[in-house]
């Protein structure tokens, strides 16, 4: 990582991996190159999927018997998630499947230019996801940074993402949305939120705090009231560093709490050339070589922890 740059402060260009062997080996950049085909078979897959019934009522109906068969419904391939990435390059950890950790950290097209704010970068183990739950379990959502307002677009990304979740069969039971800009309620339960998530949606409208006795820290005031058998999604995207990062540390540091967690999205803001021009300069704070250490160990302890947009 350090021969690559990745550890500096100074905007480092991370897309030379992406675009010669002269960066790594011809070797790596030949398991890129068919990872990039990879990624684009798995959004496709994705895209022509039909969407399942939902997932809990019938692991319900079948107190936990034949949940395997049920979990098989999510499978984009009759054999499997990893039998569409034939670069063999998918992480693997102890609960599942999910992207490798390769900079710039979102979609190789930005590289190109292209898909800048795209999620079809992000895998998804959701058979894994699936045979992980009980009949009890509750799915839930929190949302550190739940501006309905994406950058001037009709819709954000995180409305992209729980749908995606409801198309593979798990709708949440609970969604908790913490955003500190002042928003008109009306604007948000009439004008931005599908009528759908009307009744899971808790708006919460202030920003969250890094105090673990505060009630405005979901990791604690939320998160600590369920247990392992629940389905945890997290996402944490405030561009304030001094907050985001105290919370990742108490979700790493605190191994009760990391069992609660599955999923986490997190915009880390470091130094990075092809994102310094959409990054506020204060929001930067670290390099690529930490946002790669900091997502690895969270993968570590089971976490699923993918860099969001």
């Amino acid at each position: 990582l350090d021969k690559l740059g990745y550890e500096s402060v100074h905007d480092p260009i991370t897309c030379k991996i992406w675009e010669t062997s002269d960066a790594t080996t011809k070797e790596i950049h030949d398991h890129l190159v068919q990872y990039e085909k990879d990624i684009e078979l798995y959004s496709e897959s994705i895209k022509k999927f039909e969407p399942i019934p939902q997932l809990m009522p019938a692991i319900k109906k079948s107190r936990g018997k034949n949940q395997q068969e049920i979990c098989k419904t999510t499978r984009l391939h009759p054999d499997g998630l990893a039998s569409i990435f034939h670069s063999n390059q998918l992480s693997f950890t102890r609960s599942g499947y999910v992207e490798p950790l390769l900079p710039p950290l979102r979609h190789p097209k930005i590289c190109k230019g292209q898909k800048m704010m795209s999620l079809d970068y992000l895998v998804h183990d959701f058979e894994a996801m699936c045979n992980k739950l009980k009949p009890t379990s509750k799915l839930v959502f929190v949302d550190m940074g739940a501006s309905l307002e994406f950058h001037g677009q009709q819709r954000s990304p995180v409305m992209e993402l729980l749908d995606l979740y409801e198309k593979m069969g798990f709708t949440f039971d609970h969604i908790y949305g913490f955003e500190v800009t002042p928003t008109d309620p009306e604007q948000v339960f009439v004008s931005k939120l599908p009528a759908k998530y009307m009744a899971p949606y808790h708006w919460i409208n202030v920003g969250v705090s890094t105090e673990k006795t505060s009630q405005l820290n979901p990791l604690y005031s939320i998160i600590n009231t369920f247990d392992e058998d629940d389905l945890i999604v997290v996402k944490l995207d405030i561009d304030t560093p001094s907050i985001e990062l105290p919370l990742v540390l108490q979700l790493l540091d605190d191994n009760e709490l990391a069992k609660l967690v599955d999923q986490f999205y997190f915009e880390h803001h470091v130094h990075m050339g092809e994102l310094a021009s959409a990054w506020r300069d204060g929001s930067m704070n670290g390099t690529v070589k930490d946002s790669m250490g900091l997502f690895s160990k969270m993968r570590e302890k089971g976490i699923l922890a993918h860099s969001w947009v």
